[in-house]
Protein backbone atom coordinates (compact mmCIF):
# COMPACT_ATOMS: atom_id res chain seq x y z
CA UNK A 1 0.00 0.00 0.00
CA UNK A 2 1.12 3.19 -1.08
CA UNK A 3 1.15 5.94 1.59
CA UNK A 4 -1.24 8.99 0.67
CA UNK A 5 1.03 12.18 0.67
CA UNK A 6 -0.10 15.86 0.61
CA UNK A 7 -0.42 16.77 -3.52
CA UNK A 8 2.83 19.45 -3.04
CA UNK A 9 4.77 16.48 -0.73
CA UNK A 10 4.31 14.38 -2.99
CA UNK A 11 5.70 16.27 -5.94
CA UNK A 12 8.73 17.08 -4.24
CA UNK A 13 9.29 13.53 -3.10
CA UNK A 14 9.24 12.07 -6.56
CA UNK A 15 11.44 15.37 -7.96
CA UNK A 16 14.28 14.53 -5.89
CA UNK A 17 13.71 10.97 -5.58
CA UNK A 18 13.49 10.61 -9.69
CA UNK A 19 16.27 12.18 -10.10
CA UNK A 20 18.62 10.76 -8.15
CA UNK A 21 17.79 7.07 -8.69
CA UNK A 22 17.27 7.28 -12.98
CA UNK A 23 19.51 8.89 -15.28
CA UNK A 24 17.12 10.06 -18.76
CA UNK A 25 19.11 9.03 -21.71
CA UNK A 26 20.43 11.97 -23.63
CA UNK A 27 18.83 12.72 -26.98
CA UNK A 28 21.06 15.46 -29.39
CA UNK A 29 19.27 17.30 -32.15
CA UNK A 30 19.48 15.17 -35.33
CA UNK A 31 18.66 18.32 -37.38
CA UNK A 32 21.03 18.27 -40.61
CA UNK A 33 19.94 20.86 -43.49
CA UNK A 34 22.49 19.75 -45.61
CA UNK A 35 21.06 16.36 -45.71
CA UNK A 36 17.71 17.62 -45.57
CA UNK A 37 18.57 19.20 -48.91
CA UNK A 38 20.08 16.86 -50.72
CA UNK A 39 17.46 14.18 -49.99
CA UNK A 40 14.86 16.95 -51.08
CA UNK A 41 16.79 17.43 -54.28
CA UNK A 42 16.88 13.56 -54.52
CA UNK A 43 13.12 13.29 -54.50
CA UNK A 44 12.50 16.48 -56.90
CA UNK A 45 13.92 15.11 -59.29
CA UNK A 46 12.82 11.69 -59.56
CA UNK A 47 10.72 10.88 -62.29
CA UNK A 48 6.78 12.43 -61.20
CA UNK A 49 6.19 16.19 -60.80
CA UNK A 50 7.34 17.95 -57.73
CA UNK A 51 5.57 16.92 -54.55
CA UNK A 52 3.17 14.77 -56.28
CA UNK A 53 3.81 11.93 -54.31
CA UNK A 54 2.35 13.70 -51.26
CA UNK A 55 3.07 12.30 -47.95
CA UNK A 56 5.14 9.70 -49.02
CA UNK A 57 7.59 11.86 -49.80
CA UNK A 58 7.57 13.87 -46.48
CA UNK A 59 7.73 10.02 -44.48
CA UNK A 60 10.70 9.51 -47.15
CA UNK A 61 12.41 12.71 -46.28
CA UNK A 62 11.70 12.41 -42.17
CA UNK A 63 13.14 8.59 -42.27
CA UNK A 64 16.52 9.81 -44.46
CA UNK A 65 17.08 12.58 -41.67
CA UNK A 66 16.18 10.14 -38.34
CA UNK A 67 18.33 7.78 -39.70
CA UNK A 68 20.93 10.35 -41.21
CA UNK A 69 21.51 9.08 -44.51
CA UNK A 70 20.30 9.65 -48.25
CA UNK A 71 19.31 5.91 -48.73
CA UNK A 72 17.30 4.66 -45.80
CA UNK A 73 16.75 0.64 -45.01
CA UNK A 74 14.12 -0.09 -42.21
CA UNK A 75 16.01 -3.36 -41.20
CA UNK A 76 14.47 -5.94 -38.30
CA UNK A 77 11.51 -3.79 -36.99
CA UNK A 78 10.24 -4.59 -33.72
CA UNK A 79 6.57 -4.42 -32.11
CA UNK A 80 6.80 -3.74 -28.84
CA UNK A 81 3.51 -4.31 -26.96
CA UNK A 82 3.60 -2.70 -23.40
CA UNK A 83 1.37 -4.36 -21.01
CA UNK A 84 0.09 -3.58 -17.53
CA UNK A 85 -2.95 -3.53 -15.06
CA UNK A 86 -4.23 -0.12 -13.39
CA UNK A 87 -5.64 0.46 -9.63
CA UNK A 88 -7.84 3.00 -11.04
CA UNK A 89 -9.81 0.07 -13.12
CA UNK A 90 -11.76 -0.58 -9.70
CA UNK A 91 -13.59 2.23 -9.94
CA UNK A 92 -15.55 1.69 -12.79
CA UNK A 93 -13.81 3.27 -15.65
CA UNK A 94 -13.50 0.86 -17.73
CA UNK A 95 -16.60 -1.35 -19.53
CA UNK A 96 -14.19 -4.51 -19.36
CA UNK A 97 -13.15 -6.20 -16.18
CA UNK A 98 -9.27 -6.13 -15.73
CA UNK A 99 -8.76 -9.98 -16.39
CA UNK A 100 -8.63 -9.10 -20.05
CA UNK A 101 -5.16 -7.77 -19.57
CA UNK A 102 -3.95 -10.71 -18.90
CA UNK A 103 -5.80 -12.69 -21.06
CA UNK A 104 -5.32 -10.25 -24.05
CA UNK A 105 -1.40 -11.22 -23.23
CA UNK A 106 -1.93 -14.50 -23.70
CA UNK A 107 -4.04 -13.66 -27.06
CA UNK A 108 -1.24 -11.99 -28.30
CA UNK A 109 1.34 -14.94 -27.83
CA UNK A 110 -0.71 -17.52 -29.72
CA UNK A 111 -0.54 -15.07 -32.93
CA UNK A 112 -4.79 -14.54 -32.74
CA UNK A 113 -4.83 -10.33 -31.81
CA UNK A 114 -5.07 -7.94 -33.87
CA UNK A 115 -1.71 -6.76 -33.99
CA UNK A 116 -0.15 -10.44 -33.94
CA UNK A 117 -2.11 -10.72 -37.03
CA UNK A 118 -0.60 -7.29 -38.70
CA UNK A 119 2.46 -7.92 -37.62
CA UNK A 120 2.82 -11.43 -38.94
CA UNK A 121 1.46 -9.85 -42.35
CA UNK A 122 4.27 -7.25 -42.44
CA UNK A 123 7.19 -9.03 -41.26
CA UNK A 124 7.38 -7.57 -38.16
CA UNK A 125 8.47 -8.86 -35.22
CA UNK A 126 6.50 -9.31 -32.51
CA UNK A 127 7.63 -8.25 -28.29
CA UNK A 128 5.03 -8.45 -25.71
CA UNK A 129 6.28 -6.80 -22.56
CA UNK A 130 4.82 -7.74 -18.89
CA UNK A 131 5.50 -4.84 -17.16
CA UNK A 132 2.63 -4.79 -14.78
CA UNK A 133 0.20 -7.51 -14.98
CA UNK A 134 -1.98 -8.67 -12.27
CA UNK A 135 -0.99 -12.25 -12.84
CA UNK A 136 2.25 -14.06 -13.62
CA UNK A 137 2.47 -15.85 -17.26
CA UNK A 138 4.10 -19.26 -17.52
CA UNK A 139 7.73 -19.62 -18.69
CA UNK A 140 8.00 -21.02 -22.09
CA UNK A 141 10.07 -23.03 -24.19
CA UNK A 142 11.95 -20.20 -25.68
CA UNK A 143 13.49 -17.44 -23.70
CA UNK A 144 13.63 -14.04 -25.20
CA UNK A 145 17.27 -13.54 -22.79
CA UNK A 146 18.60 -16.19 -24.74
CA UNK A 147 17.07 -15.87 -28.35
CA UNK A 148 15.93 -12.72 -29.95
CA UNK A 149 12.45 -12.52 -30.98
CA UNK A 150 11.76 -13.26 -34.70
CA UNK A 151 8.64 -11.83 -36.92
CA UNK A 152 6.82 -15.12 -36.73
CA UNK A 153 7.08 -16.02 -33.35
CA UNK A 154 5.77 -13.93 -30.30
CA UNK A 155 7.83 -12.95 -27.63
CA UNK A 156 6.88 -12.30 -23.96
CA UNK A 157 9.50 -10.30 -22.22
CA UNK A 158 9.43 -10.29 -18.22
CA UNK A 159 9.80 -6.84 -16.90
CA UNK A 160 6.91 -6.84 -14.25
CA UNK A 161 7.78 -4.08 -11.34
CA UNK A 162 4.51 -4.73 -9.18
CA UNK A 163 1.21 -6.57 -10.00
CA UNK A 164 -0.60 -3.37 -10.95
CA UNK A 165 -0.23 0.62 -10.29
CA UNK A 166 -2.29 1.49 -6.86
CA UNK A 167 -5.42 3.09 -7.49
CA UNK A 168 -4.57 7.31 -8.12
CA UNK A 169 -7.62 8.39 -6.60
CA UNK A 170 -6.24 7.69 -3.60
CA UNK A 171 -2.62 7.77 -3.44
CA UNK A 172 0.24 8.06 -5.95
CA UNK A 173 -0.04 5.30 -8.73
CA UNK A 174 3.69 4.25 -8.35
CA UNK A 175 5.84 5.01 -6.17
CA UNK A 176 9.58 6.84 -7.12
CA UNK A 177 11.14 3.72 -6.88
CA UNK A 178 8.86 1.60 -8.92
CA UNK A 179 8.48 4.55 -12.08
CA UNK A 180 12.15 4.39 -12.06
CA UNK A 181 12.69 0.90 -12.18
CA UNK A 182 10.15 0.76 -15.63
CA UNK A 183 11.77 3.02 -16.74
CA UNK A 184 15.15 1.55 -16.46
CA UNK A 185 13.29 -1.71 -18.09
CA UNK A 186 12.08 0.17 -21.37
CA UNK A 187 15.60 1.66 -22.03
CA UNK A 188 17.29 -1.47 -21.46
CA UNK A 189 14.86 -3.56 -23.44
CA UNK A 190 15.33 -1.46 -26.44
CA UNK A 191 19.32 -1.79 -25.90
CA UNK A 192 18.24 -5.56 -26.20
CA UNK A 193 16.67 -5.24 -29.25
CA UNK A 194 17.94 -5.49 -33.03
CA UNK A 195 16.60 -3.11 -35.69
CA UNK A 196 16.52 0.60 -36.51
CA UNK A 197 12.76 0.89 -35.91
CA UNK A 198 10.21 0.70 -32.88
CA UNK A 199 6.73 0.29 -33.08
CA UNK A 200 4.53 0.97 -29.59
CA UNK A 201 1.61 -0.98 -28.68
CA UNK A 202 -0.18 -1.01 -25.20
CA UNK A 203 -2.48 -3.26 -23.60
CA UNK A 204 -3.78 -2.34 -20.30
CA UNK A 205 -7.64 -2.34 -18.71
CA UNK A 206 -7.69 1.61 -17.80
CA UNK A 207 -5.19 3.35 -19.40
CA UNK A 208 -7.07 5.66 -21.70
CA UNK A 209 -7.74 7.47 -18.25
CA UNK A 210 -4.07 7.51 -17.53
CA UNK A 211 -3.45 8.95 -20.96
CA UNK A 212 -6.08 11.23 -20.52
CA UNK A 213 -4.79 12.17 -16.81
CA UNK A 214 -1.31 12.67 -18.38
CA UNK A 215 -2.43 15.15 -20.84
CA UNK A 216 -4.64 17.14 -18.95
CA UNK A 217 -1.81 17.79 -16.59
CA UNK A 218 0.74 18.07 -18.84
CA UNK A 219 -1.00 19.97 -21.12
CA UNK A 220 -3.46 21.94 -18.89
CA UNK A 221 -6.60 20.45 -20.96
CA UNK A 222 -10.27 20.19 -19.53
CA UNK A 223 -10.25 16.41 -18.37
CA UNK A 224 -13.51 16.16 -19.83
CA UNK A 225 -13.00 17.32 -23.04
CA UNK A 226 -10.12 14.60 -23.19
CA UNK A 227 -11.66 11.53 -22.01
CA UNK A 228 -13.46 9.31 -24.28
CA UNK A 229 -15.37 5.62 -23.77
CA UNK A 230 -12.37 3.89 -24.12
CA UNK A 231 -13.40 0.36 -24.74
CA UNK A 232 -16.34 1.13 -25.16
CA UNK A 233 -18.58 3.00 -22.02
CA UNK A 234 -22.34 4.24 -22.31
CA UNK A 235 -23.10 7.36 -21.55
CA UNK A 236 -23.03 6.74 -18.00
CA UNK A 237 -20.26 4.93 -18.03
CA UNK A 238 -18.54 8.15 -19.19
CA UNK A 239 -20.28 10.33 -16.92
CA UNK A 240 -18.54 8.20 -14.38
CA UNK A 241 -15.22 7.88 -15.43
CA UNK A 242 -14.68 11.95 -15.78
CA UNK A 243 -15.82 12.06 -12.15
CA UNK A 244 -13.39 9.50 -11.29
CA UNK A 245 -10.66 11.75 -13.00
CA UNK A 246 -11.65 15.14 -11.86
CA UNK A 247 -11.03 13.77 -8.46
CA UNK A 248 -7.53 12.16 -9.21
CA UNK A 249 -6.64 15.57 -10.70
CA UNK A 250 -7.68 17.49 -7.70
CA UNK A 251 -6.26 15.00 -5.04
CA UNK A 252 -2.42 15.36 -7.40
CA UNK A 253 -3.55 19.23 -7.61
CA UNK A 254 0.23 20.02 -6.81
CA UNK A 255 1.80 17.62 -8.66
CA UNK A 256 3.42 19.05 -12.44
CA UNK A 257 7.06 18.00 -13.05
CA UNK A 258 6.62 15.00 -16.12
CA UNK A 259 8.07 12.65 -14.18
CA UNK A 260 6.54 13.11 -10.92
CA UNK A 261 2.76 12.98 -12.90
CA UNK A 262 3.80 9.65 -14.89
CA UNK A 263 4.64 8.19 -11.34
CA UNK A 264 1.52 10.23 -9.67
CA UNK A 265 -0.72 9.30 -12.60
CA UNK A 266 0.46 7.37 -15.18
CA UNK A 267 0.79 3.42 -15.66
CA UNK A 268 3.49 1.01 -15.50
CA UNK A 269 3.54 0.47 -19.10
CA UNK A 270 2.89 4.06 -19.96
CA UNK A 271 6.43 4.38 -17.72
CA UNK A 272 8.43 1.43 -19.18
CA UNK A 273 7.48 2.71 -23.06
CA UNK A 274 8.79 5.96 -22.07
CA UNK A 275 11.79 4.69 -20.98
CA UNK A 276 12.52 2.63 -24.27
CA UNK A 277 10.87 5.93 -26.42
CA UNK A 278 13.92 7.96 -24.75
CA UNK A 279 16.60 5.22 -25.50
CA UNK A 280 15.23 4.16 -28.96
CA UNK A 281 15.38 7.75 -29.71
CA UNK A 282 19.09 7.91 -28.39
CA UNK A 283 19.67 5.23 -30.76
CA UNK A 284 18.47 7.25 -33.58
CA UNK A 285 15.96 4.73 -34.03
CA UNK A 286 12.57 5.21 -36.24
CA UNK A 287 9.47 5.35 -33.89
CA UNK A 288 6.69 4.40 -35.07
CA UNK A 289 3.81 5.29 -32.22
CA UNK A 290 0.70 4.08 -32.27
CA UNK A 291 -2.86 5.63 -30.71
CA UNK A 292 -3.44 7.88 -27.95
CA UNK A 293 -1.88 5.91 -24.88
CA UNK A 294 1.26 5.42 -26.98
CA UNK A 295 1.29 8.82 -27.66
CA UNK A 296 1.10 9.45 -24.24
CA UNK A 297 4.24 8.03 -23.64
CA UNK A 298 6.05 9.93 -26.18
CA UNK A 299 4.38 12.97 -24.19
CA UNK A 300 6.18 12.60 -21.51
CA UNK A 301 9.28 11.67 -23.46
CA UNK A 302 9.44 14.68 -25.04
CA UNK A 303 9.17 16.73 -21.75
CA UNK A 304 11.99 15.58 -20.92
CA UNK A 305 14.24 15.25 -24.13
CA UNK A 306 12.04 17.84 -26.48
CA UNK A 307 14.24 16.34 -29.75
CA UNK A 308 13.00 12.54 -28.94
CA UNK A 309 9.85 14.27 -31.57
CA UNK A 310 12.02 14.46 -34.10
CA UNK A 311 12.22 10.61 -34.25
CA UNK A 312 8.50 9.99 -34.08
CA UNK A 313 6.33 9.25 -36.51
CA UNK A 314 2.70 9.12 -35.72
CA UNK A 315 0.60 5.76 -37.17
CA UNK A 316 -2.36 7.20 -36.93
CA UNK A 317 -5.64 9.46 -35.53
CA UNK A 318 -7.35 7.72 -32.97
CA UNK A 319 -11.02 7.75 -32.12
CA UNK A 320 -10.24 8.99 -28.44
CA UNK A 321 -11.31 12.38 -28.35
CA UNK A 322 -7.88 13.05 -26.34
CA UNK A 323 -5.83 12.33 -28.93
CA UNK A 324 -6.63 14.40 -31.25
CA UNK A 325 -5.95 17.14 -29.09
CA UNK A 326 -2.15 15.76 -28.09
CA UNK A 327 -1.36 15.44 -31.72
CA UNK A 328 -1.78 19.32 -31.70
CA UNK A 329 0.18 19.76 -28.53
CA UNK A 330 2.88 17.69 -30.16
CA UNK A 331 2.31 19.30 -33.43
CA UNK A 332 1.79 15.94 -35.03
CA UNK A 333 0.82 15.49 -38.61
CA UNK A 334 -0.43 11.40 -38.11
CA UNK A 335 -0.36 9.23 -41.68
CA UNK A 336 -4.06 7.89 -41.27
CA UNK A 337 -7.28 8.71 -39.64
CA UNK A 338 -9.54 5.74 -39.56
CA UNK A 339 -11.22 5.69 -36.15
CA UNK A 340 -9.21 3.26 -34.69
CA UNK A 341 -9.43 2.78 -30.96
CA UNK A 342 -8.32 -0.55 -30.35
CA UNK A 343 -4.06 -0.07 -29.29
CA UNK A 344 -2.25 -2.98 -28.79
CA UNK A 345 -0.10 -1.28 -31.97
CA UNK A 346 -2.30 -2.16 -34.44
CA UNK A 347 -2.33 1.56 -36.13
CA UNK A 348 1.33 1.50 -36.13
CA UNK A 349 1.63 -2.26 -37.78
CA UNK A 350 -1.46 -1.07 -40.37
CA UNK A 351 1.18 2.42 -41.33
CA UNK A 352 4.34 0.30 -41.61
CA UNK A 353 3.73 -0.95 -45.54
CA UNK A 354 3.80 3.10 -45.97
CA UNK A 355 7.14 3.53 -44.61
CA UNK A 356 8.63 0.73 -46.56
CA UNK A 357 6.94 2.33 -49.12
CA UNK A 358 8.73 5.59 -49.17
CA UNK A 359 12.13 4.71 -48.16
CA UNK A 360 11.67 2.06 -51.30
CA UNK A 361 10.46 5.28 -53.53
CA UNK A 362 13.75 7.24 -52.45
CA UNK A 363 16.34 4.67 -53.17
CA UNK A 364 14.59 2.90 -56.18
CA UNK A 365 12.63 5.33 -58.00
CA UNK A 366 14.70 6.52 -61.09
CA UNK A 367 15.79 10.33 -61.72
CA UNK A 368 14.82 12.08 -64.83
CA UNK A 369 18.70 11.64 -65.86
CA UNK A 370 19.25 7.94 -65.08
CA UNK A 371 15.81 7.22 -66.71
CA UNK A 372 16.37 9.55 -70.13
CA UNK A 373 13.27 11.56 -69.16
CA UNK A 374 12.39 14.98 -70.22
CA UNK A 375 11.58 17.12 -67.52
CA UNK A 376 9.70 20.46 -67.97
CA UNK A 377 10.80 23.36 -70.20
Amino acid sequence: MIACMSSVQTSDFFDSSLSVIWSCPQVGDIHDAGLQARVQHKLDFKTKPVGSLGMLEQQALRMACILGTETPLLEAPQMVVFAADHGLAAKGVSAYPVDVTWQMVENFLAGGAAVSVLSRQHGIALNVVDCGVGRDFAVREQDPEHKLPQASEPRLWRRKVAYGTADCSEGAAMTAEQCAHALRNGAQLVKNLPGNALLLGEMGIGNTSSASLLLARLCGEPVEQVTGAGTGLNAEGLERKISVLRRVLDFHAGVSDPLAVLAAMGGLEIATMTGAVLQAAAERRVIVVDGFITTAAVLVASRLQPHVLQRCIYAHRSGEPGHQRMLAHLQAQPLLDWQLRLGEGSGAALAWPLLQSACTMLNEMASFESAGVSTKS
